[in-house]
């Protein structure tokens, strides 16, 4: 994530009323204390919405699966830290992918979030 990090920050920065969105896919062999400091480094970046998902394995070339966090293991993580009061939006769940809502920011209601013209400008 240290690229996407700054660019991020810079997005949000260039244009403040943006909406910016990132994915944390879990079961890598994290722990949570990993993921609350991502989530905090998110939040200093500015970031709106961060949805988290249970990484699956596509093929036996990738990746093997480290652990299997469950729906309420990953809605745990979603509420807990001081990080969860920043995000507009968090979406946590074992099946949610990054798209998850992607339809709605075609509708410029990224997240099912309302924005107003004035914070978009």
């Amino acid at each position: 994530m240290s690229r996407r990090l700054p660019v991020l920050a810079h997005a949000k920065r260039y244009k403040p009323g943006v909406l910016t969105k990132t994915s944390l896919m879990l079961g890598l062999g994290e722990s949570d204390a990993e993921i609350l400091e991502t989530l905090e480094d998110l939040r200093t970046a500015d970031v709106d919405i961060v949805t988290l998902g249970q990484y699956l394995r596509p093929t036996l070339n990738h990746l093997p699966v480290g652990a299997i966090r469950d729906a309420a293991g990953i809605c745990a993580i979603s509420r807990s830290g001081r990080w969860r009061s920043g995000f507009s939006k968090s979406f946590p769940g074992p099946l949610v992918r990054s798209s998850y809502r992607a339809e709605r920011a075609l509708e410029r209601n990224n997240a099912g979030l309302e924005v107003s013209s004035a914070a978009s400008g």
